[in-house]
């Protein structure tokens, strides 16, 4: 299923899109990692991993696992459901076990998708910081920009993995994490400002 999907994505964006991928060397070649980045599209999470020799496991929210025909194509595609707004123990636990294997876990930081005049206004989450202060695993910050109409160019960039410094066993704070969580958010705005 991942491979007829990926060769399927490469006929469709190659035929309906001009994709640019930049700096896709920063995803590194194998080990844990949370790949977090903007979220503008529906087809955000295809643009980011469909050139990529990994697979991405996107934490992708609840709704689109609730039609049946969705579902089964999303979990094909290894994607798992995440309940916004609270507390999910069994997407957490479905990203630990992921980066336990050595896969990338894909996540949008923001929850939701926003408009690029709103980024600054727009809240970030804390659920970033914490899954990879948590598990200890590298974050790589990552960004998709352009038009999304059809024969519109997409730009796909991808920024150094780092490791987020934390003393170990401290315990972090709501608060702590969502500071994080927006210095996160900053690394991926950042990205397109240094190619422009």
């Amino acid at each position: 299923m991942k491979k007829f999907a990926v060769f399927v994505t490469k006929i469709v964006f190659n035929i309906f899109y001009r994709v640019e991928i930049i700096n896709s060397e920063n995803v590194p070649d194998k080990g844990p990692a949370l790949l977090c980045a903007t979220h503008n599209n529906m087809l955000d999470m295809f643009f980011l991993g469909y050139k990529l020799k990994r697979w991405i496991y996107w934490m992708a929210k609840e709704e689109l696992f609730r039609n049946p025909i969705s579902c089964f194509i999303f979990q094909k595609l290894g994607a798992f459901p995440i309940k916004r707004g609270k507390g999910d123990v069994g997407s957490i636990k479905a990203t630990y076990k992921h980066f336990q294997e050595g896969n990338i876990v894909g996540i949008f930081p923001q929850g939701t998708r926003v408009k690029k005049n709103n980024r600054k206004k727009a809240a970030v989450k804390p659920g970033a910081a914490l899954l990879a202060t948590n598990a200890g695993v590298k974050v790589i910050p990552a960004s998709v920009e352009g038009d999304y109409r059809l024969f519109g160019k997409i730009r796909v960039i991808f920024g150094e993995p780092y490791m987020i410094d934390v003393e170990k066993g401290k315990k972090l704070t709501s608060d702590e994490l969502s500071e994080i969580s927006r210095g996160i958010m900053q690394k991926i705005y950042s990205l397109t400002e240094k190619v422009n």
